[in-house]
């Protein structure tokens, strides 16, 4: 779905990835990220994910967000997006998308191309005799 790469602070350089909402980030151990920097709070924000607008964040009551340098209590986040959340900077990216596997599709048009040629070949000995 979506991943978080942290750009700043003590976990700074690992990135999370984000498949089940709501997310909710802050420096208590129930968060599912849990960040113990300066100005994190206990629950400082989350991340829910609404089909009709796309990716929200909703920020605790009181609790500093800013997203692209601006002040925010909830806002809809966009790819590319920084966050800065007490003295750490995150940003907000699509994460890659995992390609399922193929072999079984593909060794299906290898067996249907072999059963085509040899019934071409089969055609060709009936025409010929």
């Amino acid at each position: 779905m979506i991943q978080l790469n942290i750009l700043s602070g003590k976990q700074a350089g690992n990135q999370t990835v984000v498949r089940r909402f709501p997310f909710r980030i802050g420096r208590a151990p129930g968060n599912e990220l849990q960040l113990e920097d300066d100005g994190v709070w206990d629950h400082h924000f989350t991340l829910e994910f609404q089909p009709q607008s796309g990716f929200n964040l909703a920020t605790a009551p009181d609790a500093l967000v800013t997203v692209n340098g601006g002040p925010v209590q909830n806002t809809t986040l966009r790819n590319g997006d920084t966050l800065t959340v007490g003295s750490v900077k995150l940003q907000f990216w699509l994460a890659a998308a995992t390609q399922g596997g193929l072999r079984i599709r593909e060794g299906f048009v290898w067996a249907l191309l072999a059963l085509v040629t040899l019934g071409q070949f089969v055609l060709l000995y009936w025409l010929i005799r």
